[in-house]
């Protein structure tokens, strides 16, 4: 089965969604040491995919199957969790850094609406700068900015 992208397109592809694998050299499961088309030690979905079918449906142990797909025992683990919950793209990596405005505690976003009742002029800057004043956290006034739309009704 050939390709159907350039492998610089897949290869950024991959890189986009997070699932390229940072490490393919230390793969060396048979089918993907054999240099084929279709298994691809870049692929880190693929590769998840293969260590658990590995133990799962060919009832190789975890131990093998992870030391020969560049995997230690707890990843194999947490990879056959999200499989069980999730199914597939329960494989592809999750993005990386903060999931939400971790900052602006409902503490902090109280602060910004006491000090906007006060002051309704005030730009989010000025905003940023009073939370550092009250709270010692440096804030991007983008996120201050997104904190007062959140009560908002959306047109």
């Amino acid at each position: 089965m050939a390709r159907s992208k350039p492998e610089g397109e897949r290869l950024a592809s991959l890189r986009t969604h997070h699932a390229l694998n940072r490490h393919p050299e230390d793969v060396t499961d048979a089918a993907f040491v054999a240099g084929g088309d279709f298994f691809d030690s870049g692929d880190l979905v693929q590769v998840k995919y293969e260590m658990l079918r590995r133990v799962h449906q060919e009832g190789q142990t975890v131990i093998r199957a992870a030391a020969s797909f560049g995997f230690s025992r707890p990843s194999f683990y947490q990879a056959q969790k999200t499989f069980q919950a999730e199914g597939l793209p329960g494989l592809l990596p999750q993005r990386p850094g903060p999931r939400r405005g971790h900052k602006l505690t409902p503490e902090v976003v109280g602060f910004l609406e006491q000090v906007l009742a006060q002051e309704p002029s005030l730009s989010a800057q000025a905003l940023a700068g009073r939370v550092q004043e009250r709270f010692g956290l440096s804030v991007h006034p983008r996120s201050v900015q997104r904190s007062q739309g959140r009560g908002q009704k959306k047109r």
